[in-house]
Order: C-alpha cells, then structure tokens, then sequence
C-alpha cells in the first residue's frame, strides 16, 4: 500500500483568548490520497477553514498550531522554515481563497498578480515565456488572455474567481485547498466554476481538498467526504458510501437536511445550537444535539476509529 500523499495527525488549533483557548482544530487526523477529491463538511464555527489556514500555515496570532503534524508527499510542514514553506506554497500546495474580491490586489493588473509567484518560483524563465504561461493560464480557466491586462474592478466575480483559480495551478502542485470556492456567487455561476475546478483537477492529477456546508455539491462533486463538528473529526468514507448509509449521527442529519422534491417546502434542520469551543461540553461534542445519545456519550470523548477499510467514526454507538 503506497504512503499518502497528505498524513493529518493528531492535529491541535487554539486561538487564545483572555477567557482561555478556543479549540477550534481539537485532535484532527485523517489521510488524502494522491489524486482523490476530499470534501470538508460541517456547520459554520467546526473548524474547517482552521484546517485550511493551518495547512498553509497562515494562523495568526492569537491562533496558535499547538501540536500535531501535517506530512505532504513526506516533509512534515511544521517543521519547514518560513522560507521553506514559501518555497512549498504553490509548488506544492496551493490554496483557492473564500473571497476572490478580497484576494487580488485592486492597483495592480492581473497579469503582474499571476507574475509574482511564477516569477518567485521560476527567475530564469523570460519575459514572453511569463507571458506565454500566463495566458495559457487564463485560456485553462475558460478566461479570454485579454483579461490579463485588466484590474481586477474590471472583473466580475466569477471572472475574479477563476483568475484565483488560474493562481493555484500555476505551478501545477501536488494537493489544492479550496475553502467555500462558489459561496459568493450565484448558482449559476457556481456550477460553471465547480464543473472548471473539477476538470482542471482531472486533468492535472492534483489532490483536492473542497471545504463548505452545501452536502448537495459535495454530492457531486468529490471522491470522499470527511464531516467536522466543534474542532473535532466525526466521520470519513467515500462519498457514495456515506449518502448510502451515514453512520454517525451528525452525519446522519446533515444528510437528512437537504431538501426532497417530493416534500416541497418541508425542512427539517438540526435542533440546537454548536457548543462553545472556549468550554466544549464533556464527552462526544455532539451529544447536546444528538438524539440517540447514552449515559457513555455525555462522559466519554469516542476514539476516531476505522470500522471498515477506508471508513473512519467517532461515535460510541458504532465502535462501542
């Protein structure tokens, strides 16, 4: 059996606060194969755009990356100097950013932006070979080459996506994260972004690490789904398997939450609210919530363990 490509373990993100640590990422770990589309799913506050700053080691204070490792293609990245992990960012993981707005710098051209990091990265190639890349860039992201000599006001935010997009790829890298990509946009949109994302990935045999709460796209569009709840890991298998049969709880209501065409306009929702994680109840995180919980649950934390090959749980109705 071959290594992974991204080993996760036992990984701990606290943001430090006067009332104490805001255990944001509580004893993470979970493998990513080469290739493979991993989804990140959970509530708003579970900890999943933590995970994706922590990966690209961008927490910053009063976030503190307390213990833990995060191995790519072998090298711990918390033991790389900043100046290692620079060299790391874009050539082998990159990173798809929330807000593409907010991302690219509004007086510079979209040209210089993409410049920067192929430049960085690559100081012998010249001026027309930047260029060259740089337009095959846009061209892979379905964006006219004229687009790179437009500021970013000029874009629409679709367009301004896609140009984040074509950032990532630039180097070609190993593993991209993609925090909420299609949140700002509309569905429209979002389709043709995920459907861009998706092919680019195929076709560049990348890992792909998708973070949002809409279970309906994750459906759609990746290979294995990993649910997070208050800083904590509940459960990981592929996604067919996991639609199929959830066997955690939470698992099981956020599946249960999507609407049903044949029961237009009935929601159902999950009662209560998420834990604080500055005092995070004892025992499972979700047993305020959970309506199968037990004496074991309200005093136990349960061991992420995997029940089959591939299928990981922390629940202690399933492992108990």
């Amino acid at each position: 059996m071959t290594e992974a490509l991204l080993q996760i373990k036992d990984l701990r993100v606290y943001y430090h606060v006067d009332a104490g640590a805001v255990r944001a990422v509580d004893g993470v770990s979970f493998n990513l194969e080469a290739g493979i589309k991993l989804g990140l799913v959970g509530e708003s506050g579970s900890g999943k755009s933590t995970m994706a700053l922590a990966l690209m080691r961008m927490i910053k204070a009063p976030g503190k990356i307390e213990s833990g490792q995060m191995i790519l293609d072998g090298v711990d990245l918390l033991q790389l100097s900043e100046e290692k992990m620079r060299q790391t960012k874009l050539m082998k993981l990159s990173m798809i950013p929330q807000g593409a707005m907010n991302s690219l710098n509004p007086v510079m051209r979209i040209d210089k932006q993409m410049m920067d990091g192929l430049e960085d990265h690559n100081s012998l190639l010249s001026k027309e070979e930047l260029t060259a890349r740089i337009q095959e860039l846009l061209t892979a992201v379905d964006l006219d080459p004229k687009v790179a000599k437009m500021y970013p006001h000029e874009l629409s935010g679709g367009m301004k996506q896609r140009v984040c997009v074509a950032m990532a790829i630039s180097m070609e890298p190993d593993l991209i994260i993609a925090d909420e990509p299609t949140s700002a946009l509309d569905v429209v949109i979002q389709r043709q972004v995920m459907a861009m994302i998706n092919r680019l990935q195929e076709k560049l045999g990348l890992a792909l690490i998708l973070i949002g709460h809409d279970m309906g796209l994750m459906a759609q569009s990746v290979d294995r789904l990993a649910v997070m709840y208050a800083g904590r890991m509940m459960e990981i298998a592929d996604t067919k398997v996991i639609f199929g049969n959830p066997l955690h709880p939470y698992t099981q209501l956020l599946i249960s939450s999507l609407p049903v065409l044949e029961n237009k306009g009935v929601f159902s929702g999950i009662p209560g609210v998420t834990p604080s994680l500055l005092t995070p109840p004892p025992g499972c995180v979700f047993h305020t919530r959970c309506p199968k919980a037990r004496d074991v649950c309200r005093e136990r934390i349960p061991v992420f363990t995997e029940v089959e090959t591939g299928r990981w749980v922390a629940c202690h109705l399933i492992t108990a």
